[in-house]
């Protein structure tokens, strides 16, 4: 599998795979920034709209917008947050002029934009003076992703497992680096970490299969290495006595001010 050709189409599988996770993590991403209400919010990359939905419930927005390159995605975003507006569009050339709102986020994103300072600037430009430009990424190098206990097991089997394009893009450093780089003011940084519990394990392991870079991967393997690994994997996790396992997560996020 080409890691740089990682496209989510289908809206209801990603909710299914990771919008669980995008919740948990960010109710603490939102509960950092602090914003106030009645701003107006660009969500970049929205994606089905799990984090279009979250600023609409808990930060009583004047509007919010979604931009994402997928269509599929986009559609299933209106289904579930009809008073935000979602249009077609590129992070690295946001449809929209200049100065058009107070907070732009990005929410396990920047890892997929090619060029990640692109993806940064363009935040600042369409932010007014003094808005705020925040986003959280789960931390890929550092072994933060939700389904990590699946992939380092593939790896430790000899398999290559793919990942966005960007990984280095969700390191701590590199995202301060990226929100100085653009001019932002009063930068912080901050890991979130969360958990998930599954009622079983079967489900943690089906989800995980929605992954595109390790779903591609098991097609290939025969049915007694797939039983293999998931003995390994099982043995990676927390399983309590009702067989509901835990999962763990890690993010970084990042956010600064607009000067002015």
């Amino acid at each position: 599998m080409d890691e740089h050709k990682i496209k989510f189409e289908d809206g209801a599988a990603y909710e299914r795979m990771m919008g669980g996770w995008s919740r948990i993590a960010g109710i603490t991403f939102l509960d950092w920034v602090a914003p106030g209400k009645g701003l107006r919010w660009i969500d970049v990359g929205c994606g089905n709209g799990a984090f279009t939905q979250l600023i609409t419930e808990r930060c009583a927005p004047a509007e919010v917008d979604g931009v994402d390159p997928s269509d599929g995605q986009i559609s299933f975003a209106r289904t579930r947050s009809p008073n935000a507006r979602f249009k077609q569009g590129d992070a690295m050339a946001l449809p929209f002029g200049d100065k058009s709102f107070d907070i732009a986020t990005m929410a396990l994103v920047i890892f997929f934009v090619p060029e990640p300072s692109k993806g940064v600037a363009e935040m600042v430009r369409v932010l007014r003076p003094g808005g705020v430009a925040a986003a959280y990424a789960w931390d890929i190098p550092g072994g933060g992703f939700p389904w990590e206990p699946v992939m380092s097991e593939l790896r430790a089997l000899g398999h290559k497992v793919g990942g966005p394009p960007q990984p280095d893009a969700s390191r701590i450093e590199t995202m301060r680096q990226l929100w100085t780089g653009a001019g932002l003011k009063d930068v912080e940084t901050r890991e979130i970490t969360v958990q998930n519990t599954y009622a079983s394990f079967d489900d943690y392991f089906a989800d995980s299969l929605m992954i595109p870079s390790i779903g591609s991967v098991m097609k290939s393997m025969a049915s007694g290495d797939i039983d293999a690994l998931k003995k390994r994997v099982r043995a990676k996790l927390r399983v309590d006595a009702q067989g509901r396992v835990t999962g763990s997560a890690r993010a970084n996020a990042a956010k600064g001010r607009v000067p002015g």
